[in-house]
């Protein structure tokens, strides 16, 4: 066993200088909300998942996004129904969601 089984990191950097960032798309809250879920659910702490904060994840133009590991997959978010989805389905379940998948081609 690892020490968790899977980490959820979400980018909540905040550029000052006018370029888009995930902090301008509600990001926190996408966090705030995972992090409550994984806890209401009980799937936090050792043998479970842990959800962390990140910074600039270089993926700005897919923002707000979150990455799944071990399984390295990139998530992009709108609202509270797609991170119930997710957790619920590949946090939970370890299925990924197809329709959150964040194209390889988006970058900065």
């Amino acid at each position: 066993m690892t020490y968790f089984k899977r980490h959820i990191f979400f980018c909540l950097n905040q550029r000052d200088n006018g370029e888009d960032s995930c902090a301008h798309h509600n990001a926190q809250a996408g966090f705030d909300r995972c992090k409550s879920l994984a806890k209401a659910e009980k799937l936090n702490g050792p043998g479970g998942v842990r959800v962390n904060k990140a910074g600039c994840m270089d993926r700005c133009a897919g923002g707000p996004v979150a990455v799944v590991y071990p399984e390295a997959v990139w998530y992009t978010y709108v609202d509270n129904d797609d991170i119930d989805e997710i957790v619920e389905s590949h946090l939970k379940n370890g299925v990924v969601v197809e329709r959150l998948l964040l194209p390889d081609s988006v970058g900065r």
